[in-house]
């Protein structure tokens, strides 16, 4: 039995092959069903997203799983020659598995290293194989430790804390510079994808009022609608600039949009309360001379540019930091699935047991004083008989079981039941003893 992992994603294959394996939302059900009827796959998760197709399947032939996994994505979905394919794919099972799975929702295969929305994408792909009913114990327990430990690296180290696009970098300095936002208006000139993304940022962080500018008012009026925020017509925008704290300009126009005279005119407006202006379009909006006046404060995309750098740079060192927690979480892991084979099982079970009989049988040694030592070996072999009749059935039942549908939960039911999680421990911790050597 092995957990194995097929896919492909923005590392290994372009667009053009990654938008024939998207599978939507609505589509899933009979894909996972799809997946699930071929006798080879135990279990299965289907992850779709811009960025990558991936299946995670519980298999007891590895190599055979991995076929069956590509003839599935392959045969489905492709339209595209297994040859050209082929280059396209990674396969991964056991430990490096875990290890992909763990990385990927920790969010250290995406494009940009830290962003959040992959969390929620294996959230959803997990919910969607439960309610069609393609998991079981294993990829269950899989799956929640791969978000638990998305979770993990979120808390214990800076990962995500950083601004890592231009868009949100621009309001991240608006924080820097005014503190809270939650008194500020913003006037946004422009309604491409950059200016509607830091809107989305701005009202995220809970701004007073958001205006919305562009030179076709139809546009302006749409964005207002969708993010609930005000339109202004494009020849009005001087006197909504003199009401708003902070201005993003993100046009096309080859010249300047606001011009310095302007802005001195509307600070005195404004009586000299400050006011931020973000410039991200490429030729620059406005005039850089805007500078020299008190109270002004402008920043073009380059000054954004260099602060995203400095937090990647940031986030690739809390990267490293994740990689250790992974280590350890694929570690805890691999003793749990290695308690799904029988053997150690069966040993961890019997050592529960005759450790219990041990303590027992001192505690009523102690009380009967001395003994002849045929009377000590009764009272022995009659505890050892009756461990052994209580264990005969379960570790029969275990031994039989283990192959069949239920084998893995039969095996996770006995582990808690007895409490067996130290007992498994033991054999990896005496190894580890050993290879230490002894005390110097």
């Amino acid at each position: 039995m092995n957990i194995i992992l097929v896919g492909l994603s923005h590392r290994t294959a372009p667009i053009e092959i990654r938008e024939h394996f998207s599978i939507p939302a609505n589509k899933m059900g009979d894909a996972l069903y799809h997946l699930k009827s071929d006798p080879l796959i135990e279990e299965g998760i289907i992850l779709s997203t811009c960025n990558r197709v991936e299946v995670c399947a519980v298999v007891k032939d590895t190599r055979a799983g991995f076929e069956a996994v590509k003839k599935f994505l392959i045969e489905s979905y492709s339209g595209v020659s297994r040859e050209s394919l082929e280059p396209c794919f990674y396969m991964h099972s056991a430990s490096n598995c875990l290890r992909h799975l763990f990385r990927v929702a920790s969010s250290l295969d995406s494009m940009i290293l830290g962003e959040p929305q992959i969390l929620g994408q294996i959230k959803d792909a997990f919910d969607q194989a439960i309610l069609h009913k393609t998991t079981g114990v294993i990829l269950n327990k899989v799956f929640k430790k791969s978000i638990s430990v998305a979770k993990r690296v979120r808390t214990e180290t800076r990962i995500a804390e950083s601004a890592v696009s231009v868009s949100y970098a621009a309001v991240e300095l608006a924080k820097k510079i005014f503190g809270k936002l939650t008194e500020k208006s913003v006037l946004l000139i422009g309604a491409g994808e950059m200016a509607e993304l830091a809107a989305r940022h701005f009202k995220g962080n809970g701004v007073l009022s958001i205006s919305f500018v562009n030179r076709s008012y139809d546009r302006a009026l749409e964005l207002a609608k969708d993010l609930g925020g005000i339109p202004v017509k494009f020849e009005d925008f001087h006197v909504e600039m003199a009401r708003s704290d902070i201005v993003l300009c993100s046009t096309g126009a080859p010249e300047y949009v606001i011009k310095s005279e302007e802005v001195s005119k509307v600070i005195a407006i404004r009586q000299n309360r400050p006011i931020f202006f973000i410039d991200i379009s490429v030729p620059r909006n406005i005039d850089p001379k805007i500078n020299d006046l008190d109270n002004v404060f402008l920043y073009d995309i380059d000054d954004l540019q260099i602060s995203v750098e400095t937090n990647i740079k940031q986030r690739k060192k809390e990267a490293l930091k994740a990689e250790e927690i992974i280590s350890e979480e694929i570690e805890r892991f691999s003793r749990w699935f290695k308690s799904l084979d029988a053997v150690p099982m069966i040993i961890a079970l019997k050592g529960r047991a005759e450790e219990i009989r041990m303590a027992e049988l001192e505690k009523i040694l102690g009380k009967m004083g001395t003994l002849t030592t045929a009377q000590r070996e009764a009272l022995e072999g009659l505890t050892s008989a009756i461990v052994n009749k209580l264990l005969h059935t379960p570790l029969t039942v275990l031994k039989q079981e283990v192959h069949s549908t239920n084998g893995n939960m039969m095996l996770e039911a006995t582990r808690r039941l007895f409490d067996l999680e130290d007992m498994l421990a033991q054999p990896e911790r005496e190894k580890q003893e050993k290879t230490k050597g002894p005390p110097t």
